[in-house]
């Protein structure tokens, strides 16, 4: 049996050819088709009608939709409705244990905020965040913050409602900066609601720049301390690989191919069922459970999204891998001026948005718009359609060659242009690459851009609605660094603002998966006995395989967005109840063990040595698996689903009296586990 086929989606074109804006995602103003028609602008990060089709919320109402803003990946990867889902629907549940009514309704009923997902929206975010402590306006509403940006990108417009004013309430609003993040955290003052410990910040700084603490991580920062841990973790390649990483590097057999190494095995690579673009998604994956490397896993996930190419595109079949090796890893500690130019040179790219075709007689936009909206200044900031216009024709001449990139100046427009603050003769096609080249520094350096990218990174890493203290400080220091993306990293962590914000972010869903795998300690070796039926490939990578498509399920497997603005990262975009029950059943099959291409503890062997006590068991499973000690309440919930009359002082054994796998799965559904 051959690895699946995933199928492919040629953008730019709806499935009766059209350009409806409603039905493709990448329709455009100024976008010259075939047939040399100019499409409509539908505006697409500011007109709710379109708000995230595909990235972050559902289609307009009056297209037959739900309306906008509520990303429901569950529910469209699995068709299901609005209602709470029986919790054993998943097809590779298995619970043979009984009273499974029972321990369902305790399960929904654990957490309160994880109960309340399925609720989405501004209640969803109450249950997370509480009512907030931020003394709203004399009207009612939270004062506006008039110096921020006029424009709207996917992750802003997601949270200007009700939501979004929730979690406002809840965020610091200023904070100060530090020498090293060790004394910022010394001195941050969490006052936001959370149910998760505010004076912890080794747990905090694990949770936030990892896919997930472990033991090992936990361990990792108490013996380095928390500034000598980042800096370890800013020097990735001082940091030995993994078992898992090993494994990736060798049975991921079509990673570190050239172009010319693909094709002249393409053939034989088919029969297999092997596939490079798929292959680069699974390496993503292993690397997010497996290394060590964290924070530069953190990075390299945040630019699959900032500077999106689709995982499969017609066409990138044998060079999608090579973007995320020459470009993606190769500068995701480096200097984003470095990765933006290579981008513009990679054919990965400039085929994703159909830069090939542009020529100075028949000029296509696409390329152009995404470098201003998309990877530098943002959208709607600061430029108009007549920049947009003038970069299309500034940027012809880049194609692509027998999969290469290749400059042509026959194609290259010449004359004078003028895009924002840029402007240059542009009077030779010889000339035009260095123009260009030109043009795209002076964009990344950008200001704009450098608030644009402090932004992102502080959604990523810190709050759905970052301080605006804390974005100018790394935006100026994006600036004076030349887009050194460390230096920005240990501005943030510097700052209080990003102690202060415990609590402030929920785990996406593949986030959610990568923290309980990684909490339960993965490993990647398939356990003695395990037969296959695929000869093809390794054990290893056939289980990839099987999380690969859970994340498929889940709408939130690496890069696999088919629209060029990557997935979004706050947490409105992610209220589905159906997503959250197939987590659950997730859990539980890693917990048992059902993911039988790699190796899993018993759970009662999680902790060593248990206490004979439930409570006291309880207590020493939540500190190892999710690192905090729950309060009565829920430790009382959790203690009925392993028996109506379980109370702490009640004697277990190391299989909790048979419950320990229906135990641990309930603590993957408390918020404790759900937030960062």
């Amino acid at each position: 049996m051959n690895e699946r086929d995933v199928p492919r989606r040629r953008p730019r074109q709806g499935p009766d050819g059209s350009h409806d804006p409603y039905t493709d995602p990448y329709y455009e103003s100024g976008y010259e088709d075939q047939t040399g028609q100019l499409g409509r602008h539908p505006q697409r990060y500011g007109d709710s009608r379109y708000a995230g089709q595909w990235g972050n919320g559902a289609m307009p109402a009056d297209r037959g939709g739900s309306g906008p803003h509520f990303y429901d990946p569950g529910t469209r990867s699995r068709g299901r409705g609005a209602g709470l889902p029986d919790i054993d629907d998943d097809e590779d549940y298995e619970d043979d244990e009984p009273s499974n009514w029972r321990r369902r309704t305790a399960m929904v009923a654990i957490g309160g905020g994880a109960a309340a997902l399925i609720g989405g929206g501004a209640y969803a975010v109450t249950q997370f965040f509480g009512k907030g402590t931020q003394p709203a306006a004399s009207n009612g509403e939270l004062p506006v913050d008039t110096a921020a940006p006029a424009y709207v990108d996917q992750n802003q417009s997601l949270m200007n409602g009700q939501a979004g004013l929730g979690i406002r309430k809840n965020t610091p609003t200023t904070g100060s900066s530090f020498g090293t993040p060790a004394d910022a955290a010394k001195n941050a003052v969490v006052v936001g609601n959370t149910v998760l410990p505010k004076k912890d910040p080794v747990r905090h700084l694990a949770s936030r720049l990892t896919f997930g603490p472990n033991s090992r991580v936990i361990n990792d920062i108490n013996k380095l301390g928390i500034d000598g841990w980042i800096a370890k973790q800013l020097k990735p390649e001082t940091i030995p690989l993994t078992r898992g990483e090993q494994k990736a590097d060798a049975e991921l057999v079509t990673w570190n191919m050239t172009y010319d190494q693909l094709k002249a095995q393409r053939e034989d690579l088919d029969k297999k069922g092997v596939k490079a673009d798929d292959q680069n998604v699974r390496y993503a994956i292993a690397k997010q459970l497996f290394s060590d490397r964290q924070l530069f896993e953190m990075m390299v996930d945040f630019f699959n999204d900032y500077l999106h190419v689709a995982a499969f595109h017609d066409g990138n079949e044998l060079v999608r891998a090579a973007f995320e090796r020459d470009v993606i890893r190769k500068y995701a500690l480096g200097n984003y001026v470095d990765m933006f130019l290579a981008a513009n040179k990679h054919p990965a790219l400039l085929r994703y948005l159909d830069q090939q075709s542009s020529t100075k007689d028949r000029i296509n936009e696409n390329l152009a718009r995404e470098n201003l909206e998309l990877y530098t200044v943002g959208a709607f900031n600061g430029y108009n359609e007549t920049d947009v216009r003038q970069a299309a024709m500034l940027q012809t001449g880049r194609s692509i060659r027998d999969n290469q990139y290749v400059y042509r100046p026959e194609q290259h427009y010449v004359g004078p242009v003028k895009i924002m603050g840029f402007s240059h003769a542009n009077n030779s096609a010889e000339g035009g690459e260095a123009v260009q080249e030109a043009y795209f520094r002076y964009i990344a350096l950008h200001p704009n851009t450098a608030r644009y990218m402090a932004q992102n990174l502080a959604t990523r890493f810190v709050s759905d609605v970052p301080p605006k203290t804390l974005v100018d400080a790394m935006a100026k220091t994006y600036i004076d660094k030349k887009s050194n993306i460390p230096a920005v990293l240990m501005t943030m962590l510097s700052r209080t603002e990003f102690w202060a914000s415990v609590g402030q972010k929920v785990r996406r869903p593949g986030e959610y998966l990568t923290a309980t795998y990684r909490a339960l300690d993965i490993n990647p070796d398939a356990p003695a006995g395990f037969t296959s039926n695929n000869t093809n490939v390794s054990p290893f990578v056939q289980g990839l395989g099987d999380i690969m498509r859970k994340l498929e399920e889940f709408g939130h497997a690496p890069m696999e967005l088919p629209t060029p603005n990557g997935y979004p990262d706050v947490y409105v975009a992610w209220t589905s109840a159906g997503t959250m029950v197939n987590q659950w059943n997730d859990a539980y099959n890693a917990v048992v063990g059902n993911r039988r291409q790699f190796t899993w503890q018993k759970p009662e062997a999680i902790v060593a040595g248990p206490p004979n006590t439930a409570g006291a068991y309880l207590d020493a499973l939540s500190k190892k698996l999710i690192n905090v000690t729950l309060d009565n309440t829920r430790k009382a919930a959790i203690l009925k689903i392993a028996g109506p009359n379980v109370t702490a002082s009640t004697p277990v054994d190391a299989t909790f009296n048979g419950a320990i796998a229906a135990v641990v799965r309930a603590l993957f559904t408390t918020p404790h586990h759900y937030l960062r």
